[in-house]
Parts: C-alpha cells; sequence; structure tokens
C-alpha cells in the first residue's frame, strides 16, 4: 500500500507589490533583487485577511475542486508561523470559516469529528505537519488527513528582510490512494536549537509606553510579527542543516548521492534563488570538489556542470517564488506546485519520476524527503492555474503598501473582492476580548 498527496490547493492573496518599485524607494538598484535573488513581485494580504482567511480559502479550494466530502477528513493539520492566539489554534478559525460554507451541502459542523492542531517550527512547519499526517494515514489508512501551510512572511520597513515578504497558502489532501505524490517512509532530520531568526515577546516598561492603562503590569510583553533575525547567520544555519539532513536520508536510505535520481529537487525559498546558492555545498562534497575558500565556492556556482543542475532540477521550481515572495511553510509545498504546474504546461510526461524536498525551519531544523510522481498527477494538476492566477493579482503602489503594513487602511484595497475576510475583533465584551469574527463574500 503507497501513501502520500492525493490532491492540493493554493490560495495566493490577490494584491502585490512590483519589487523594482519598493527597490526604488529604499534605494536599491532593482537589478540586485530582480537578478540577483530572483524576486519579482511581493504578495500581500489585503486589510481583512490573515493565515486564517489564507487557510480556510486553501481548504475550500481544495474540497471544491476535488469533491471531497469533508466529513472523511480525520484530522486537519496547520503549519503556520503567523498564529493569531497563543492558546486558539489557527486551524480551528479556517476550519470553522469552511465549516459555515459548507454548512447548506453537509449539514452543520461538518468537521465536528476531526482532529484540528497547528504545528509550529518556523518554516518548516508545514514539513512537520505533513510528516505527522503521513503517520497518521499509514497507521490508518482507510482514513484521510489535511495538511495545510499558511502564513505572511512580513519584516519592518526599509529592513533587510523587507523585499523578500510574501504570503500565501497551500492545502494538500493525504491518503492511501496518492494520485499526485506517492511518499516514501524515509526521513532526514537534522535540529539544533540557535537564534538566527525567532519572534520572541518583547518587554516594554510600562512608564515608557504613552497611554498605557493603569491596569497593566510594570512590565509589559508585546508580540509582532516581525521577526528577529540575522540574516547572514541564518543563511548559513540554513546550509549547515540541510547539509546534516542530507546526510542522514543518505545513511538512512543507503544511497550514494540522492539528488541524482530526482527530477526536481525543491526546497523552502525564504527568496527564489536561495535553493540554488545553498546547495552548491552539498554538490561540492558530493562531487569531491573544493569549496573551502570564496573563490573555490564562486568556482563551483558558477561551473558548467552546476548551472546544467539549476537549469534541469531547480529553475522551474522557483518562478512561482518570483511572483509571490516569502510564503514561509508554505514556500516549500508552492515550490513544488511551481515546478509540476511548469512541466503540465510545456507536456512534460513526469509519471514515476522522484522529486527531493530539502525542508527548513528557523530555530533550528532540516527534513529532506523524496517523493515519487503518480501516474495520476494531471489529473489533480489541471485544477491548479498556478501562473495564470498569478496573472490576474491587483498591483497595488508604494504608498497604499505602506500603510498596509502600518495597519494605516480600514477598508478592503480591494473593492470586489470574494472570499473569506476578518470583519470584527471583539474590544468590548470582557470575556470575549479579542475574539476574531469571519464572515464569507461569495
Amino acid at each position: 500500500m503507497t501513501f502520500g498527496i492525493e490532491a492540493a490547493s493554493y490560495y495566493v492573496p490577490g494584491l502585490y507589490l512590483e519589487i523594482k518599485d519598493l527597490a526604488e524607494k529604499r534605494g536599491i538598484e532593482p537589478a540586485k533583487l530582480e537578478k540577483g535573488l530572483g524576486l519579482h513581485k511581493m504578495g500581500l494580504p489585503d486589510v481583512h485577511e490573515d493565515a486564517a482567511t489564507f487557510a480556510a480559502e486553501a481548504l475550500l479550494q481544495l474540497i471544491k475542486d476535488y469533491t471531497i466530502d469533508p466529513r472523511e477528513i480525520s484530522r486537519v493539520y496547520l503549519g503556520t508561523e503567523s498564529a493569531l492566539d497563543a492558546a486558539k489554534p489557527t486551524a480551528s478559525y479556517a476550519v470553522q470559516m469552511v465549516e459555515k460554507v459548507l454548512e447548506e451541502e453537509f449539514g452543520t459542523r461538518a468537521f465536528k469529528h476531526c482532529d484540528v492542531v497547528d504545528m509550529t517550527f518556523a518554516c518548516v512547519g508545514g514539513v512537520d505537519a505533513l510528516h505527522n499526517a503521513l503517520d497518521f494515514v499509514r497507521v490508518n489508512p482507510d482514513k484521510k488527513a489535511v495538511v495545510i501551510a499558511s502564513d505572511y512572511a512580513k519584516y519592518e520597513l526599509a529592513s533587510s528582510g523587507e523585499y523578500t515578504q510574501g504570503g500565501g497558502a497551500v492545502a494538500l489532501l493525504i491518503s492511501s490512494k496518492p494520485d499526485l505524490l506517492e511518499i516514501e517512509n524515509h526521513w532526514g532530520v537534522a535540529s539544533e536549537s540557535v537564534f538566527d531568526f525567532f519572534k520572541p515577546r518583547r518587554q516594554y516598561k510600562k512608564e515608557d509606553l504613552h497611554n498605557a492603562p493603569e491596569m497593566y503590569p510594570d512590565t509589559i510583553e508585546i508580540f509582532t510579527d516581525e521577526p528577529v533575525f540575522d540574516g547572514q547567520y541564518s543563511n548559513q544555519c540554513y546550509q549547515d542543516r540541510i547539509r546534516e539532513a542530507y546526510q542522514h536520508y543518505k545513511e538512512v536510505t543507503g544511497q550514494e548521492k540522492p539528488y541524482e535520481n530526482w527530477k526536481y529537487i525543491i526546497f523552502h525559498l525564504p527568496y527564489a534563488f536561495h535553493g540554488k546558492r545553498v546547495f552548491t555545498e552539498i554538490y561540492s562534497l558530493e562531487n569531491e570538489l573544493a569549496y573551502t575558500s570564496p573563490e573555490e565556492q564562486k568556482a563551483v556556482a558558477k561551473s558548467e556542470s552546476y548551472m546544467n543542475l539549476i537549469s534541469d532540477k531547480i529553475e522551474k521550481t522557483q518562478r512561482a517564488s518570483s511572483e509571490i515572495g516569502n510564503m514561509y511553510t508554505a514556500s516549500i509545498f508552492m515550490a513544488f506546485l511551481s515546478a509540476l504546474q511548469t512541466s503540465f504546461d510545456d507536456h512534460e510526461e513526469l509519471s514515476g519520476t522522484e522529486i527531493g524536498f530539502f525542508g527548513y525551519g528557523s530555530g533550528s531544523k532540516s527534513k529532506v524527503f523524496a517523493g515519487k510522481v503518480s501516474e495520476n498527477w494531471k489529473q489533480v494538476v489541471e485544477k491548479w492555474n498556478v501562473f495564470e492566477n498569478l496573472n490576474n493579482r491587483t498591483p497595488i503602489d508604494f504608498e497604499t503598501y505602506e500603510k498596509l503594513h502600518r495597519k494605516q487602511v480600514d477598508q478592503s484595497i480591494n473593492p470586489d473582492y470574494k472570499g473569506f475576510g476578518l470583519t470584527s475583533i471583539e474590544s468590548e465584551n470582557p470575556v470575549l476580548v479579542g475574539a476574531r469574527y469571519y464572515t464569507y463574500q461569495s
């Protein structure tokens, strides 16, 4: 019996900012971002959108596209680092939203007997959710699970991470009928507790905060979406963990050079060109190439053999990222969708080919695994239209972007928006302060 991904869907917010516009306003040469990092557009949430609405959109699309009875879904695992609450899982908001839309067809609380939970480990949380969902269906082959990766990558204005921002969600149906990708039960894992990127509770003295209520304690903890990070150190941690996880994967599988057998190499992409940059070390080790000095590293990256590997195994995986930006937990899955959508559009046959995945999450952890493309993959991919949908988004100007970032906009930018949206946050009822309420606009 085989297990893996039966179907997949996604959601990308309908607004975007041209990277060249951001570059010009920040005094950056646009070519540095466009040609150097592969960035073209930055996907942005509208006023009413967040990680919960992203997840709900992807989940509802999955159910509709593949005619899924939600009552047959036993678990919904959400990987996110954009959680809305420190206790109530973001997945519960998404499931509740979708239940309301499906109520007429399936009755109230269609997910009543479904286990719903969030998983958090920075950008690898979605892979963790996939790993656990696969374990569940292997033990319960008659049941189905859904994995959702949903995030909004937000950085401080004018910071070194600002131009990598993005957001969206990918939903995967996991079962013993893997019409899209059969995933083998071999996992390479590497982890180490580091502070390369994190979102701490930051402390401030009440006396230093303007108009802080008397009821507040003397020291106030504040959480923000923007992370504390060291970009150069984070890149090194990424490279170290994927090297260690890849070595572990080789030990687990007994393979000498697994990547050579992979049709595509799928990475978590903080920016589009990140995967092809960090893989040079593994490539050098596998092929016994000198890699100690910066000059040697550049020589490997620019070698004909490595450039051919990028063209054959990586380039198609990064195309969607160039148009969206960093999706945190969802970026590795969007890279997977990007590759399969491109092959589908090019009338390429992938059945039986193997695909390798390098997941990474700051903090830090990497997971390496692989899967085989199923013979029914085209029937799944034909529903996606990834690049067509990306081309139908709405551009915004730089001033609007900054207002959205600072939360200075009250009304939706897109007046014709259809779908899930946050309508209110309770501020008066003392036992419901902070409760978030959503509606669906058809």
